[in-house]
C-alpha cells in the first residue's frame, strides 16, 4: 500500500462504497467509464438546488448567486487544469464540445489541408475531426498504433505532420490500455508547422498532474463526472484562439469568453458539482495555494494508483489464459485491457458482477479503431478493470480470486 495514503478518509467520501447488493458490497472497478461521486460534489449540488436556482445575469439574489457559482468553478478548474479561468467553458460532454468546436474551426480548414488523428483514441477525438475534414476537403492521417507496445508510433512525426497540416488531435492517456502518451512531442512538431493541437485528457485528468500552459496545446477537452464529479463537460481553449473562435450561437447570446462557447442554459448545478469534486481532490494534498495543494494532490493518487496497478498487472500477466493489452513499460493509468483464451468478454463481466458484485466493463469503449487493429471484436471487445482512489488491495485480492475461479471453471467445463 501506498505510504501514508489516507484510503480510509478516501472512502468515507464516497457515498456509493455503501451500497449492497443481494447482501454483498458492491466494488467499482469501472472508473475509466466514470467514477463514483465524492459528497463534496454531490452537497455542493444539493446546496445549490435547495437555495435556489436561477439562470444568469440577473439583478436577483439567486441570479448572482448562480453567476457566483460558474465564475468560483472557472476558478476551480483552472487551479486544476493549470488555465486561465476565462479559457475554461463548460458544456454537455466531451464529445459535444469537439463537434461544437470542429464546427468552428471550419473556416481555418482548407481544401488539401491536413488533419492528424490517432489510431489509439477514442473516437471522441477522432470523428469530429474527421467529419470537419470530409466538409472541407482536407486530408485525414493517422498517428499509427504499434500493436506490440500499445503506444504511439512517434516516430514519424515529420512526415505525418507538415506544413500542410492544420489541427492535430491527440489523446493524453488511453481509456482502455492506459497509455500514457507523450504528447510534448506531439505538440512540439504541430508548432513547428503552425498547426492546432487538441488534446483528450478525459482520462488523463483522474490520474495525472496537468499544466495546460506547460503542455502549450490550443484546447484541452475533458469530462468532471470521470474525476469524481457529475456529467458536465470542460472544454479549455487558449484565450488567443478562444477570442476569434466563431461559434453557431444565438444572436443575443454572449460574444465574450468564454460565455460565446456555453450554448443554452448550463447544467449550473452540475457545475456547482464540479466544484465539490476539486475540493476532494484538494483536500488530499498540501501547500500554499490551491493549485498547490492539487497538483501536490494528483502525486499522491498517482502514486498510491501505482501501487495498486503494479499487483493487478503483476497477476494479469501471469495468467497463460489471459492476453493484456498493455505497455510493459512507461508512465501509465491504472487501467487493463484483456481478454482471455476462448471467451467472450461479456461472459467475464457478467460472471463477476453476479458472482462477486464487481463493476467491470466489457467492449471497445469506443476506441473502435484500436479495437480494429487489434482484432478484438469477436471476443466482444475487451474486459477492462480501471482503479480509483477508493479503491483497495483487499477489492484487488477479490477480482483476484473471481477471475482465477472464472478462468478454473472454464478449464473443466463444468458450472460452479
Amino acid at each position: 500500500m501506498a505510504k501514508q495514503f489516507p484510503i480510509e478518509q478516501v472512502r468515507e467520501r464516497f457515498p456509493a462504497l455503501n451500497r449492497r447488493d443481494n447482501d454483498q458490497q458492491v466494488i467499482y472497478f469501472d472508473g475509466p467509464g466514470g467514477t463514483q461521486m465524492a459528497d463534496f460534489a454531490i452537497e455542493s449540488m444539493y446546496r445549490y438546488i435547495r437555495n435556489g436556482m436561477a439562470n444568469l445575469h440577473g439583478t436577483f439574489n439567486t441570479s448572482v448567486n448562480t453567476d457566483a457559482v460558474l465564475d468560483e468553478a472557472r476558478e476551480a478548474v483552472a487551479d486544476l487544469l493549470g488555465c486561465q479561468a476565462k479559457e475554461v467553458a463548460f458544456g454537455a460532454n466531451m464529445t459535444t464540445h469537439a463537434f461544437a468546436i470542429a464546427r468552428s474551426l471550419a473556416g481555418f480548414i482548407n481544401e488539401g489541408d491536413e488533419i492528424v488523428v490517432t489510431e489509439l483514441d477514442h473516437r471522441a477525438n477522432v470523428d469530429p475531426w474527421i467529419t470537419l475534414a470530409r466538409d472541407r476537403g482536407a486530408e485525414v492521417k493517422f498517428i499509427k498504433l504499434n500493436p506490440e507496445t500499445f503506444t504511439l508510433n512517434l516516430e514519424d512525426l515529420e512526415e505525418l505532420i507538415t506544413p500542410k497540416t492544420k489541427l492535430v488531435a491527440v489523446g493524453m492517456s488511453s481509456n482502455v490500455t492506459g497509455t500514457v502518451t507523450d504528447i510534448g512531442e506531439v505538440i512540439k512538431r504541430a508548432k513547428e508547422v503552425g498547426a492546432l493541437v487538441i488534446v483528450d485528457a478525459v482520462h488523463g485528468v483522474p490520474h495525472l498532474a496537468i499544466d495546460v500552459d506547460d503542455l502549450g496545446c490550443d484546447i484541452l477537452l475533458c469530462s468532471a463526472y470521470k474525476f469524481f464529479g457529475p456529467h458536465v463537460g470542460i472544454a479549455v481553449v487558449k484565450e488567443n484562439l478562444f477570442e476569434k473562435l466563431p461559434v453557431y450561437k444565438l444572436q443575443p447570446a454572449p460574444t465574450e469568453i468564454p460565455y460565446k462557447l456555453e450554448t443554452g442554459t448550463q447544467n449550473h448545478e452540475g457545475i456547482a458539482g464540479v466544484i465539490g469534486a476539486i475540493k476532494f481532490i484538494e483536500e488530499l494534498g498540501y501547500g500554499e495555494t490551491r493549485r498547490e495543494r492539487l497538483r501536490s494532490a494528483m502525486h499522491e493518487i498517482e502514486e498510491y494508483e501505482n501501487q495498486l496497478a503494479a499487483d493487478v498487472e503483476s497477476f494479469l500477466r501471469s495468467l497463460p489464459e489471459v492476453k493484456l493489452y498493455r505497455a510493459a513499460s512507461g508512465q501509465r493509468t491504472p487501467t487493463f485491457a484483456f481478454t482471455i483464451e476462448g471467451q467472450n468478454s461479456r461472459n467475464v463481466t457478467e460472471w463477476l458482477a453476479e458472482k462477486y458484485n464487481m463493476c467491470v466493463a466489457d467492449g471497445d469503449f469506443y476506441a473502435s479503431t484500436m479495437a480494429e487493429v487489434l482484432g478484438v471484436e469477436e471476443q466482444g471487445g475487451w474486459v477492462r478493470i480501471g482503479l480509483a482512489p477508493y479503491n483497495t488491495i483487499e477489492e484487488i485480492q477479490q477480482f483476484k480470486q473471481g477471475l482465477a475461479a472464472y478462468i478454473e471453471q472454464h478449464k473443466q467445463n463444468v458450472v460452479i
